[in-house]
């Protein structure tokens, strides 16, 4: 009886350890897999889509601001009391905002990454822009909030609002 008993003990560790050892390989396979996903983006990362947006901006060609947004993107202008609900109507906002010459510059931003592929930027800028009549530029400060998804390998704005700055109370 004992040795029948050491028999199912010794059958019973090897399958414990058969099914740890196979676990664990099934684990690690996991981990791997997991590793060849691309991770969050750094703030960094996130920052540097307004900059692409705003060099877009300096081409002057509207097509190309709208090229920085998804197909199904809100965009509620600074400079305009209509919402925009796609590309046709993105970028006829910006073939008007274009004649400003509009460049640029964030003054507070906060970044939060939501995840590996959605991030929110949010914050106050600066735009100089330039009278098309005057030629005379002045500055103006707007709050903003940009909802980026990444799509297809390629970051792009989804929701994108902006107000002028109201004077302090």
């Amino acid at each position: 009886m004992n040795r029948i008993f050491r028999t199912r003990a010794a059958r019973t560790a090897i399958a414990v350890a058969a099914a740890a050892t196979l676990t664990a390989g099934i684990g690690a396979g996991v981990a791997q897999a997991g590793d060849r996903k691309p991770g969050k983006p750094t703030e960094r990362e996130i920052a540097a889509l307004f900059d692409q947006w705003n060099a877009a901006l300096q081409t002057g060609d509207a097509g190309k601001v709208a090229d920085r947004y998804a197909r199904d993107a809100v965009l509620l202008p600074t400079a305009s009391p209509k919402i925009r609900t796609n590309r046709a109507e993105i970028t006829d906002y910006f073939e008007h905002f274009l004649q400003k010459k509009p460049k640029g510059e964030k003054i507070r931003s906060v970044i939060n990454v939501l995840d590996g592929n959605s991030a929110v930027d949010a914050g106050v800028y600066r735009f100089h822009l330039t009278d098309p009549k005057t030629g005379v530029t002045k500055p103006v400060e707007a709050r903003y909030t940009y909802e980026y998804e990444k799509r297809g390998g390629k970051w792009l704005i989804v929701n994108h609002h902006s107000s002028v700055l109201p004077a302090e109370g």
